[in-house]
């Protein structure tokens, strides 16, 4: 089967499942990406940073073992999102300051994907330092939606999104802080889960005990998702805050665990929402009732979770960025400049009382789950944007503040966390995907799954990607 563009159309589970009989073998999986790539990457600029010749080897080696014995992956090809370093390969954050940046040794993260026969192939587009929801920067450009090429893919793992919608990749590693997985997911049709904190292991830099960005898995469809989160997974001694691996995702998703009782927000009390993309979120929503749930509006009290959010990742891009900030400002954009700059001027008042309020949100989301099995809320507020535009300024007649509030029904969960998932539950009347956002009690990534797998089956959905790029032109 190499070069047989028709395997990419296939999901990753069905495609390892055809690796581990020994039906195809991990070469032939990467000359069908090479392939399907010349037909639609030139048209989207997901995937800038290619290591074919890295894969083949990687291939080479992983097939001196019998099939069946290669890990989780079985060889499957994973891209990998331009913030994570891979040894040997230019990664460049998204920055003109690290364009040539080429690092020694991988982040655990991809030491643990390549430990169960994950293939690195390629890195995905983000934008600089993975700060906004929209996937540009001054290295490689404008990832572009493929639903609409001029369009937005949201951020920051945009790269990712859009080459899982257009079939360049199975499965997709991303991260996310504010919404970083969940955002692109939703605006492309694909699926995106934020785990929580710890679940996967990855390298620390300047906060090591931080809760608000973490790394996950992307994938067409929930049980791809889960197959690639279940090869991330696993305890580092590097990373302090990891967790043993204790539970196989790929196997609860499939479990058919049924939540009892649900509820669903349009706008979790805190932001304005599109309309069309409530109605569109509401009305999935709903059909959990079909499998017998309850269906309840309701939401925790996340009321503190604008000014939290911005002191906490103030703090973070203070404490990751400030030295740079100091030798590279001109070569920053200026969205992050104005963040790092945030944090550098909050008082120790505004830090503890953000941890205060971090603190009361978390509490009060744990009692919400006391009662219902799951909080269900749109992903993001719009759906895709122009590509042109550096941020959602304003939403139903409300102008934001700045360039990341309009990700708040998004960073509001980041802030508990709990592990949430974006799911494609339908589409605007002009063809714009929208995702619905189903969260879960902290470490209750298997019920998030199993319930986004039984939604995923009735809304019926899953067939739609991978898509060639549509021009509206």
């Amino acid at each position: 089967m190499a070069g047989d563009v028709g395997l990419t159309h296939m999901s990753a589970c069905d495609v390892v499942d055809l690796l581990n009989r020994g039906e195809v073998t991990p070469l032939d999986c990467l000359d069908a990406l090479e392939a399907r790539m010349a037909i639609v990457e030139g048209a989207v600029n997901a995937l800038p940073i290619l290591c074919f010749d890295r894969a083949y080897d990687q291939a080479h080696r992983l097939m001196q073992r019998p099939p069946g014995s290669r890990g989780r992956l079985a060889g499957l090809p994973v891209p990998i999102k331009d913030l994570t370093d891979v040894a040997g390969v230019r990664t460049t954050y998204g920055s003109t300051i690290f364009a040539d940046h080429i690092p020694d040794k991988s982040d655990i993260l991809v030491e643990t994907i390549e430990a169960e026969g994950g293939v690195i192939y390629a890195k995905s587009n983000t934008p600089e330092f993975g700060a906004g929801g929209n996937t540009f920067n001054d290295v490689f450009g404008t990832t572009l939606n493929p639903w609409n090429t001029k369009l937005s893919a949201a951020g920051s793992s945009g790269g990712a999104a859009v080459a899982l919608a257009t079939g360049t990749a199975w499965v997709a590693q991303g991260s996310d802080l504010g919404g970083s997985l969940r955002n692109p997911a939703s605006f492309c049709g694909v699926v995106g889960l934020r785990p929580s904190p710890g679940r996967v292991a990855s390298d620390k830099a300047a906060k090591i005990d931080s809760l608000l960005s973490v790394k996950g898995p992307m994938g067409r469809c929930v049980e791809d998702t889960a197959l690639l989160l279940d090869a991330m997974t696993g305890e580092s001694p590097a990373d302090p805050l990891s967790l043993p691996r204790t539970e196989n995702f790929l196997a609860a998703a499939r479990s058919g665990w049924r939540p009892a009782r649900v509820a669903f927000s349009a706008d979790l009390g805190i932001t304005p929402v599109d309309p069309e993309v409530a109605a569109i979120c509401r009305a999935a929503a709903t059909r959990f009732s079909e499998m017998g749930t309850i269906v309840e509006e309701a939401h925790p009290d996340l009321s503190e979770a604008h000014d939290t959010f911005q002191v906490m990742r103030g703090m973070a891009f203070a404490s990751s960025y400030a030295e740079l900030l100091k030798r590279h400002r001109d070569q920053m954009k200026p969205e992050v400049v104005w963040n790092i700059e945030k944090g550098l001027s909050y008082s120790m008042a505004d830090v503890i009382r953000a941890e205060n309020n971090r603190a009361a949100m978390f509490h009060r989301m744990n009692a919400f789950f006391d009662t219902y099995d799951l909080l269900l809320c749109p992903a993001t507020i719009v759906a895709a944007y122009p590509a042109s535009e550096r941020y959602v300024k304003e939403c139903a007649g409300y102008t934001f503040s700045n360039y990341v509030e309009w990700l708040a029904i998004a960073y509001a969960i980041t802030l508990t966390t709990s592990p949430a998932i974006s799911l494609p539950c339908g589409f605007t009347s002009d063809g714009r995907p929208v995702g619905l956002q189903i969260v879960g009690r902290g470490r209750a990534e298997g019920h998030v799954l199993a319930a986004a797998r039984a939604l995923e089956l009735i809304l019926d959905l899953r067939p739609v990607t991978p898509i060639d790029p549509r021009s509206p032109d």
